[in-house]
């Protein structure tokens, strides 16, 4: 029988209060107290940044928008959320809690942000307080962050193996982004904007752009090579010959994060070379299982696209010999992926332990976000790209590497920028499970 939303949630709490259990223990503290984060002003001004809830406290759970609340928890006691709803005629005050989760909190409602203080534990010294300084409180900061490490690696740590309620939040996150990826890419073909397509993706994802996890990347043409492309054009170009949207969408606090590539001309080698990525792509995918390391990936990633790059003629050396010099590097310069989760870059990708400790990168390899070895329950990004970026290979000739490059087919393929895909797959005790195909697949 399929499992309900409350009883995946009443299972996640209690990985939650388990591990939260386990954090003070380490760290020698009596409670856990966590802050959602507050309103943060522009300076000289009176308009405030987009806030983003503070991740230790979604946590825990699915409030995004309850700036100046609290959650408290004992070991042994029921956790308590100190809900500031403030009388306000200003803004729109958030609503009372409700859903499946309320029945496990002592909630207790605020009308300002300084109430809290009645409900905090009485000695803050004995506090593991995790969030930002601003959400300080009491005289001379007595109840500001300290973020001690021993609680903080260990939680970090802990938080890569995701609950069955997670990884149902990031599908049902995934269902959106399909559905906006989808949008954008009729737009595309009907000749839209970078901003329209944008704004196509926001609606078909009911998201607007601060709901999104991440800034969109919408890139036509030769902005497909600049990885983190949100300039968005308001004008369409007069030819739309190549589409790279990086883009996701959120769910309950959680993230997915997908990156398609299109071609206008499906019969172009820009549309065979993104079918080879693709194909390389799946068969990355296909790694992600208990025991994997991580950076494995990564290299067979170099590898692949490699291997890709001299069967297009842009490279004249074997995959081995332009990953060894650095070749391959020039066209797919960032990491594989990464964790994902409450975070689209998700903590502790490289924790050596939930006591702290790093795994290095591969050398030559700075950009990978992710180095641990794969377990059931983690969440990674599997995003292979090809790009055509001046600099990058530029340097390839200041290094003395630029007989190995077919540059009158670099001149060919530059017009269309780059291409890459991306899903997120979940590392099982079995076989993957690939949530963005399977959201694609879905509709």
């Amino acid at each position: 029988m399929t499992a309900t939303l409350a009883s995946l949630y009443a299972e996640h709490l209690d990985t939650v209060r388990a591990r939260a259990d386990a954090a003070l223990e380490r760290g020698g503290f009596a409670h856990l107290v966590v802050p959602s984060g507050t309103v943060h002003y522009q300076l000289f001004d009176d308009r405030d940044y987009p806030y983003a809830v503070n991740p230790q406290f979604k946590a825990w759970l699915p409030l995004t928008q309850a700036p100046g609340s609290w959650l408290v928890y004992t070991p042994g006691e029921r956790p308590c959320l100190i809900f500031l709803q403030p009388h306000d005629y200003w803004h729109v005050v958030p609503a009372a809690p409700s859903g499946e989760w309320v029945e496990y909190f002592d909630i207790v409602v605020i009308r300002s942000a300084e109430d809290a203080m009645t409900h905090l534990p009485k000695n803050a010294a004995r506090c593991a307080i995790l969030g930002e300084a601003q959400s300080a409180l009491g005289q001379y900061g007595a109840y500001a962050p300290n973020n001690p490490a021993a609680v903080l690696d260990y939680l970090h740590y802990h938080r890569a193996y995701k609950t069955r309620y997670e990884i149902a939040m990031m599908r049902e996150a995934t269902r959106w982004g399909v559905r906006g990826h989808l949008a954008a890419e009729r737009a595309f073909r009907a000749g839209a904007s970078e901003f329209g397509i944008h704004l196509a993706y926001c609606q078909a994802a009911r998201q607007d752009a601060n709901d999104l996890p991440y800034n969109n990347i919408v890139c036509l043409n030769e902005h497909g090579a600049v990885l983190h492309y949100t300039d968005r054009d308001r004008r369409a170009p007069a030819e739309s010959r190549s589409f790279l949207i990086d883009a996701g969408a959120s769910h309950r606090g959680y993230a997915c994060d997908i990156t398609r590539t299109y071609a206008a001309n499906p019969s172009s080698d820009f549309q065979a070379m993104i079918d080879a990525v693709d194909r390389a792509q799946l068969a990355l995918c296909a790694q992600v299982r208990a025991g994997v390391d991580y950076k494995r990936i990564h290299l067979d990633a170099h590898l692949a696209l490699a291997g890709i790059l001299r069967d297009f003629d842009l490279i004249g050396l074997s995959p081995e010999t332009a990953v060894e010099t650095g070749v391959s590097s020039a066209f797919f310069p960032h990491g594989i992926g990464h964790g994902i989760g409450l975070q689209v870059h998700d903590v502790a990708g490289f924790a050596a332990s939930d006591a702290g400790g790093t795994i290095a990168k591969p050398d030559g390899h700075p950009y990978l976000r992710l180095t641990r070895t794969l377990e059931p329950g983690m969440v990674v990004t599997i995003e292979p790209g090809i790009y055509f970026i001046d600099m990058l290979l530029e340097a390839l000739k200041d290094k003395g590497l630029g007989p190995s490059v077919n540059w009158a087919r670099v001149e060919q393929f530059k017009p269309y920028g780059g291409i890459r895909i991306e899903d997120d797959v979940v590392c099982t005790h079995a076989e993957p499970l690939n949530l963005t195909r399977e959201g694609f697949a879905a509709v």
